[in-house]
């Protein structure tokens, strides 16, 4: 737990530090007592050096929380949007103490304090400021922080593809498996011609273990530096009403592979002390999801084996991340035999992973499926299921309901 805050609050210098914990403060504590608990007619709210009383500083005061719990996040998270807002939030700040002192307290001493109040946070404003690296450090490219080559399943369409894009845009060589060899020979002859890298293709058809067996032996010579456990399958429908060899298949492909392929590539990884394991989980792995019960189930599982994998390698040089995408522009609705639904293009989804990789343990891509997933979190369990089943029976055909 003490290396975990170490390297937590390593990230930022003390001072932002204090800045992270002082939002998380008015976030968490002392604006919603401000709002629930404070009588109206004591109440004042300071914009720009005008103050709003009563009625009005109770509207307002959601508005300071929302900045509050802005900066908590975005200290926390080090996001790059903080620059430059941050800064000019508070030089706003700086502003609103000179004049407020000067007009409400008036005199020498409003006038000192003032000056002194504002030119102190005026020099937190500039420091904020000159800390832009420090919201969006410069990153080693992928391949020098983590090794030559990468191993991508599922590689053959949708997420796994983009997947292969862009790691080959940084610079590493692609080892592409899937089911289909003439699609995963297409996007290699892309990858060579485009980025300049090496591939190789290893067919391999990961529901069976003698195809995860072929998928290592094929990689068998290659120090494999970024495994993405990406392939993966749903099966939508009433529990009874579904094939029990495809939900076996399912499990093998969606959990069993993606240990079995992570237990014999992790040591290599950790003896070059270095290397990324990336698995394409699901938002879906969040809750319990009624007519895709088993998929569910094993998100779950993905979820909880990348977390805690992360939480083992800390401080290793090796760095593991759960991409939890919702419903993404792929083949994933058809095969899964959903009805078609709004989803995301999976280029993006792939982006929020690579930016998220070394950074936390897990990403869910989009803030509305985030805001989904916390829903299990803060609503009665049953309740959140119960709502699940609604949303999830109109995406069933309905000779599967």
């Amino acid at each position: 737990m003490r290396q975990w805050w170490r390297e937590q609050f390593g990230r930022r210098p003390w001072w932002m530090n204090a800045l992270m914990i002082f939002c998380a403060y008015m976030a968490f504590v002392y604006v919603p007592w401000d709002i629930l608990f404070k009588p109206a007619a004591r109440d004042v709210e300071v914009w720009f050096g005008v103050a709003f009383r009563g009625g009005w500083a109770k509207l307002l005061a959601p508005v300071h929380w929302a900045v509050y719990m802005a900066g908590a996040y975005g200290f926390w998270r080090t996001r790059a949007w903080m620059w430059p807002w941050a800064s000019i939030y508070v030089a706003q700040v700086a502003f609103s103490s000179l004049l407020w002192s000067i007009l409400h307290v008036g005199g020498v001493g409003g006038w000192f304090f003032g000056v002194v109040s504002g030119a102190g946070l005026a020099g937190l404003a500039a420091a904020l400021w000159q800390a832009r690296d420090q919201f969006a450090p410069p990153r080693l490219p992928l391949r020098a922080r983590y090794g030559e080559w990468a191993l991508i399943t599922g590689a053959s369409a949708g997420i796994g593809a983009d997947f292969a894009r862009a790691l080959a845009r940084d610079g590493l060589n692609c080892v592409l498996s899937a089911r289909r060899d003439d699609r995963l020979r297409a996007l290699a002859a892309e990858l060579e011609s485009t980025y300049r890298v090496s591939t190789r293709v290893v067919p391999a058809a990961l529901d069976d273990p003698a195809g995860v067996d072929a998928l290592l032996r094929g990689v068998a010579d290659l120090e494999i530096g970024v495994l993405v456990n990406n392939a993966g399958v749903g099966y939508a429908g009433r529990f009874d009403k579904q094939d029990t060899d495809r939900l076996r298949a399912m499990v093998q492909l969606n959990c069993i592979a993606p240990v079995v392929l992570t237990s014999r590539l992790l040591p290599g990884m950790r003896a070059r002390g270095r290397g990324a394991v990336i698995i394409t989980g699901s938002v879906a792995g969040a809750q319990s999801t009624p007519y895709m019960a088993a998929y569910s189930a094993t998100k779950a599982f993905d979820r909880h084996l990348g977390e805690a994998l992360w939480a083992e390698l800390l401080g290793t040089g090796i760095d593991v991340l759960v991409l939890e995408p919702g419903a993404t522009e792929t083949e994933f609705q058809a095969v899964a035999g959903e009805m078609p639904h709004a989803a995301e293009p999976a280029s993006d989804v792939v982006a929020v992973a690579l930016d998220a990789l070394g950074r936390q343990p897990s990403v869910i891509s989009g803030w509305l499926n985030w805001a989904r997933a916390q829903s299990a979190r803060l609503a009665p369990r049953s309740l959140v299921t119960l709502v699940a089943a609604r949303v999830m029976e109109a995406w069933t055909p309905t000779d599967m309901r």
